[in-house]
């Protein structure tokens, strides 16, 4: 067999085993050398991102299934198999983990100045547990990967966070171990009944979700799952804990938490939650399409009067990804895509506006907005690339933040409740008002002090992290229909397997 065969062959488990392997390498390195460990953690990162572009060229749109499968005997006594794969809905995830990662690395070049080595594997080990966690067919494997990512970005909050940096990390690990626990107990359960059933063990997506459970035992199951998805999204009320691991961490690990973390709470909805108790999910998608209501609304309303630069855009991803969960708890075709498109015009957007907060404090060493203003003349790069963000953010139509917003409300009104979608336009104005807000107090009010006079302007390393990330709004928002199409089937799927699934268990709950 020759090499290009193993690697198309095995070429998501080169994916999620590089960066691990890079860090291993990192091993090697003496931490007195910390520019050459930046180097490699950023050569690593960016050969994980050309190896994942074949994905996307080699990605069939039309073909509904999973695609690049690999399987194989991981714990055979217990049916957990090693099992990848990708489809519509994971491929624009496992993308935009590629792109977000060595950007954020970038950045973090010219800023990471102390236990360099240390921080560099701790990222290069989240990007192992977050592309795991979106190519696992097997719920035990994805539960290895869904606890990989807790324990990496524990420390970079912890570590290299800000002053109070300790209760963040801590507070996001007791808040997602919480969910993580329950979900863990479902998975254990859900697999000893398909070996009661069946005779044999097995965690496969596949073979679990064929299982049929009693309508309490499945609403129980599915609480345990969704708890644990709507922790990491944050879904209102479970949100505490995301404002503030946001102002604490450094801004990679905002990046990174932001892009691609907050996403894998709605991934594992779709992927998991809904597939495996498609009753339950939908007897209570009115309640998640209200928690996603909530959190738009509120989201926007806290957000309005923050001080803080860092903490305002903390509390518009609380309101943005509600509009996500909207779109999920809707469950129209368009309203679906909207959420997935969305999810990644989320991850670039407000990425880039974490990344441009950091460039302001590391040159004022201050996130609050008073301490700003008129530093458009100043910093005209900086300010332009910060305008880009954050018209992408309010959905402005050219940029990929409209696309979405408009299939989530254009799906939503055509779905089961149309004032979800009049609450959540309210919501959207608001982001509107406080985005805007807040780039003319930071760049065109008056100078408030003097030091910003000689506040200098951004970085090479520093554009090109947040170049890339303006390239692919744009790129969005001109040709949505690249992105889509590669959406589209997929979701149609997943909605036609919940609704055999639902029909089905309809008669026996009848009776």
């Amino acid at each position: 067999m020759t090499v290009e065969a193993v690697f198309a062959d095995h070429l998501l488990s080169l994916l999620v085993f590089l960066p691990s392997a890079g860090a291993l390498l990192l091993l090697l390195f003496p931490e007195s050398y910390p520019r050459a460990i930046k180097i490699f953690a950023l050569v690593v990162s960016v050969a994980e991102l050309a190896a994942s572009v074949p994905l996307w060229t080699r990605f069939e749109a039309a073909h509904t299934g999973f695609q690049f499968v690999e399987k194989a005997a991981w714990i055979p006594a217990l049916g957990i198999g090693y099992s990848l794969g990708i489809d519509g809905i994971s491929l624009l995830l496992v993308l935009l983990t590629t792109v977000l990662t060595p950007v954020s690395l970038l950045f973090s070049v010219s800023h990471i100045t102390n236990r360099v080595r240390g921080f560099s594997i701790a990222f290069l080990v989240l990007e192992t547990g977050m592309l795991g966690s979106l190519v696992a067919l097997d719920l035990a494997l994805f539960y290895v990967f869904w606890e990989v990512m807790l324990v990496p970005m524990y420390f970079i909050i912890g570590i290299w966070g800000g002053a109070r940096r300790i209760y963040a990390a801590m507070k996001f690990f007791l808040f997602t171990m919480a969910g993580s626990v329950l979900m863990f107990l479902a998975i254990l359960y859900i697999a000893a009944r398909h070996r009661a059933v069946t005779g044999e063990w097995s965690f496969a997506l596949s073979d679990l979700a064929r299982l049929s459970l009693p309508a309490g035992t499945e609403a129980i199951l599915f609480g345990a799952f969704a708890l644990a998805f709507a922790i990491k999204v944050p879904v209102f009320p479970l949100h505490t804990w995301l404002p503030d691991a946001h102002t604490e961490a450094p801004t990679a690990g905002s990046i990174i938490l932001a892009g691609v973390l907050l996403k894998l709470g709605v991934y594992g909805y779709l992927r998991f939650a809904l597939p495996l108790f498609p009753g339950a999910a939908m007897h209570y998608a009115p309640w998640l399409g209200v928690l996603g209501v909530i959190g738009v609304v509120y989201g926007a309303m806290v957000a309005t009067p923050q001080p803080d630069m860092k903490r305002l855009v903390a509390y518009s991803s609380v309101s943005h990804l509600g509009l996500v969960v909207v779109g999920v708890g809707a469950f129209t075709a368009t309203a679906l895509s909207g959420s997935v498109l969305q999810m990644v015009n989320h991850g670039l957007s407000t990425g880039a506006l974490f990344l441009l907060v950091g460039v302001l404090y590391e040159r004022r060493h201050t996130r609050e907005i008073s301490a700003y203003g008129g530093i458009a003349s100043v910093v005209p790069v900086t300010t332009g690339l910060f305008l880009v963000a954050t018209l992408s953010s309010i959905g402005l139509p050219g940029l990929n933040g409209f696309v979405g917003e408009f299939l989530i409300l254009l799906g939503t009104w055509s779905g089961p409740a149309r004032w979800w979608a009049v609450a959540a336009a309210t919501g959207m104005v608001l982001s509107a008002i406080y985005m805007l807000t807040l780039v003319q107090r930071v760049f065109w009010n008056p100078l408030a002090h003097e030091e910003n006079e000689k506040i200098p302007e951004i970085r090479p390393t520093e554009l090109v992290a947040a170049a890339v990330l303006v390239v692919l709004m744009v790129w969005i928002g001109v040709r949505p229909n690249d992105f889509l199409s590669k959406i589209g089937p997929s979701v149609d799927a997943l909605r036609a397997q919940v609704a055999d699934r639902t029909a089905a268990v309809a008669p026996r709950s009848a009776r």
